[in-house]
Parts: C-alpha cells; sequence; structure tokens
C-alpha cells in the first residue's frame, strides 16, 4: 500500500515471487514423492513396477540388473522435475 499499487499489482508483483519462492522446493519434493507412490502416467504403478522386477527376477535370476533397471526408469522420470525446481529456484532467487 505503500508503493501506492492496487490489490492485483500487489499480489502479482510483492506476493506472489515471495510465496513462489518459498512454497516451490516442497511443492516439487511432493510432486516426486506423488509420482513415486500413485500410478505412472495411469499405467505403471510403482507396486507393479516392483512386483513385475520381481517376477523377473526370479525368472532370471539377475537382481542387480531387473531392479536397477527399475531403478533407472524411476531416475528417468524424476530427474527432469527435479532438474526444472532447481531452474525455477535459481531464476526465482533473490538478487
Amino acid at each position: 500500500m505503500a508503493l501506492a499499487l492496487r490489490f492485483p499489482q500487489r499480489l502479482w508483483l510483492v506476493i506472489t515471487p515471495q510465496a513462489a519462492r518459498l512454497a516451490l522446493p516442497p511443492t516439487v519434493g511432493f510432486l516426486v514423492q506423488l509420482l513415486k507412490s500413485t500410478s505412472l502416467a495411469s499405467v505403471i504403478g510403482f507396486g507393479e513396477l516392483t512386483w513385475t522386477g520381481q517376477m523377473l527376477n526370479n525368472i532370471t535370476f539377475a537382481p542387480l540388473a531387473v531392479f536397477g533397471t527399475v531403478a533407472g526408469l524411476y531416475f528417468v522420470l524424476c530427474w527432469p522435475l527435479s532438474v526444472v525446481s532447481a531452474r525455477l529456484e535459481r531464476r526465482l532467487a533473490r538478487p
């Protein structure tokens, strides 16, 4: 109000940048956890992927390769989200 800004201007120019800076890290952490704990693209769920890995392990007797692949799939899905978050955090960092 001291800057003679109306409420929409105060909300957009003053409050939103501060709130985004504080809310971004926990929100991205929650999104990564949500990705890991719910069905993935409505097709592959963590339980289904782990169960399939266990079944493949029982067939192939190669646990390192099977579960390494399962971990790699989740890494490929979660890593880009973390990279985007880091870029947004750097962009919103205080000058």
